[in-house]
């Protein structure tokens, strides 16, 4: 792995040239998990509220809403303890993310199409959040 340091804002003393908050040094695989974790837990918040919303009408909603804190937590573990299996787990997780993925992207694009007027743009604008 590369270690990449991050830029920060230094206020004054900056203890060993900005090693205060422990960054420096962190390899970039470590920071792109945070901060993947973190977007997944964002876009979980995003999906509950919209499937919420549309009173999870089929089961396949609840698929992203089960899937994006546990994809959250295994790549957090992987950022705090680097061992092969945790990572085997992270992948396998991260493989049924993109397939449910795939399946969502279907529905949505299926259910646009359902809409009055079917696939046009202004549906495709307004409807596609909103259609599963």
């Amino acid at each position: 792995m590369i270690p990449v340091r991050i830029a920060h804002l230094s206020l004054g003393n900056n203890y060993n040239r900005g090693d205060f908050m422990g960054w420096d040094g962190w390899p970039f695989t470590r920071v792109t998990l945070v901060f993947g974790a973190a977007a997944f837990l964002l876009t979980f918040i995003q999906v509950t509220l919209n499937h919420y919303r549309q009173n999870f009408r089929d089961f396949s909603q609840w698929i992203p809403v089960i899937a994006l804190p546990i994809l959250a937590l295994a790549a957090l573990v992987v950022a705090a303890w680097n061992g092969e299996g945790a990572r085997w787990v992270l992948m396998a997780l991260a493989y049924f993310g993109i397939v449910a993925g795939l399946i969502g992207f279907y529905k949505h694009f299926r259910g646009v199409g359902q809409r009055v007027d079917g696939y046009r743009m202004h549906n495709f604008l307004v409807g596609l959040l909103h259609q599963a």
